[in-house]
Formats: structure tokens, sequence, C-alpha cells
């Protein structure tokens, strides 16, 4: 018979995935992770059947409770407030279009304006395919409730942004020609890069100098861009992964930074920068 470790260590990827996804956090994740793991230790594995959904169950619960008060602290937070990017081979192989999409980080950016249950039904059902019947006991609410929360976040997220990516290949060399362009001052390319409504995003945290508020418009993000530039040196930048997408690791004036972005129709419709220090600690800069 295996022990609680053996038996923890072979769910503990999609446990942190989980987490992570509920709560845009790897360090929040890993505490809630290791948490359900002292539950789990106390816990009589002759009495549990499925250990998976036991796991699920006790990681879903907690990550719950945190990001119910994790909210009114991102509330309060020094400008706006950017999930912390993350490795996403972390959490094991993204095997299915939806495990990609819930780890996407314009997905996660998006997902801050669901409440907490529809937050918890859209990851359970979306990238774990639980059944509605699992979730509502996850939750506490009936099965049709969590339908309803689940069609009512699909259609928010849906509204914003479409749920068709481009290849990583297509992705990258956008990215790059951003880059180029923002280096070489070609601002016409730059321009025709953005979308028209285009919305930048910098997390400094209070930290680090920053934006303090999101940028709005084509016209204002080249501005910015330009005006950065100019003022600051590039001291270094490549291409890296972060949420199983390409991002740019790029030091700016002596600030380490990583910057994503939301790629739709050939043009980047929003551009997140973090600056914070403490959300970098999980991608290798």
């Amino acid at each position: 018979m295996r022990s609680h470790v053996e038996v923890f260590d072979e769910h503990r990827q999609l446990l942190l995935g989980l987490a992570y996804r509920l709560l845009g956090s790897m360090w929040d994740a890993e505490d809630v992770v290791q948490d359900a793991f002292v539950r789990w230790m106390r816990a009589d594995l002759s009495e549990i059947r499925e250990p998976r959904s036991f796991l699920v169950t006790v990681v879903s619960r907690l990550a719950l409770d945190q990001l119910r008060s994790a909210r009114t602290t991102r509330e309060t937070y020094t400008g706006p407030w950017l999930p912390e990017p993350v490795d996403g081979q972390a959490f094991g192989p993204l095997d299915t279009a939806e495990l990609r999409d819930t780890l996407s980080y314009a997905t996660l950016h998006l997902m801050e304006r669901l409440s907490p249950p529809e937050r918890a039904v859209f990851v359970l059902r979306e990238a774990f395919d639980l059944p509605y019947d699992d979730i509502a006991e996850i939750v506490g609410s009936s099965a049709a409730t969590c339908r309803q929360w689940h069609h009512r976040a699909a259609g928010r997220l849906a509204g914003d942004r479409e749920r068709f990516h481009p290849s990583a290949a297509d992705h990258e060399e956008l990215l790059g020609r951003f880059l180029a362009a923002a280096q070489s001052g070609d601002l016409a390319t730059l321009t025709d890069l953005l979308a028209e409504d285009v919305v930048a995003y910098n997390d400094g945290g209070g930290k680090v100098r920053a934006a303090l508020r999101p940028i709005i418009g084509r016209a204002k993000v080249v501005a910015f861009v330009a005006g950065l530039l100019s003022r600051y040196p590039v001291e270094e930048s490549r291409p890296v992964e972060a949420n199983g997408e390409p991002a740019i690791w790029t030091v700016v004036g002596g600030q380490r930074q990583l910057v994503t972005f939301d790629v739709r129709g050939g043009r980047i419709h929003a551009i997140y920068a973090v600056l914070n220090p403490d959300k970098l600690s999980h991608l290798t800069g």
C-alpha cells in the first residue's frame, strides 16, 4: 500500500495548477497546497475512495477562502494588480486547450473580474472537466446554480476576448516585431502592431516605479513606450515562456520586468508588465 506522501505527490502538480488558476499567485497556491498536505496527512486513507477527488475538494475550498480575503487586499494594492507569472511546466503537461487557456495570462487577468464562486466553477469545469454535481458539492451550492455561474463566467470572458489563440510561432514573431520596433523607435510599426483599444498594465506594487493606472488607447500606449525608452536604456531583453505562452524578459533602466501580451487577430490588445520583484521570483531572469 502506498504511503500518504506517495499518493499526495502523485497529485501535487495538478493541485498546484488548480490553486494557481484560482488565485493567480504562486505564493498563495503553494501555501494552499501545503495546507492541503497537512490535512491529507491526518486523513484515514482507508476511508477515502477517490484521493484525487478528495484533494481537489480540499484545495478548491482552501483556495476559495484565500481568494475571498485576497480580493480586499488587491483592491488596496498600489497600482494595477496583475497575476504572478509562472513557468507553465510547473503544473505538468498542458495537454488540452482548456488547460492552456485557463493558464493564459490574459485569461487569468480577466478572471479577476469574476466572483470567487464564479471563478471556482469556471476553472473546475473548464480546466478539470468536473461534473456540475461534484462542483456543487465543492462550492456549497446547487448544480443548477453552478451551471448558471459557469455560463455567466464563460460569457463574461468570451465577451472580452476570443477563445482562440495564435500559434506559439505567430505569437513569438509578433512579440519580436514589437520589441524591435520599440528599441529602434519605429513608431509607425509599433502603432500598426497595437489594436486601437489596447491597454497597458504596469504592476510595480509600490516597490518600483511604474504607471499607477492602466494606459488606454493606441496613441497613449505608443507615447508611453516611446517616452519610457527615451529616458531609460534597455539593458537586456530576450524571449522567454510564461504561463505557457511567449513573453519578454527585459531590464529597462535597471528594473527587471516580465512583459506578456494578449494577442488576437494579429494585433496586441493588452500589454502586461510585471515589475514587482516579489512576483518575479518563480521565473528565472
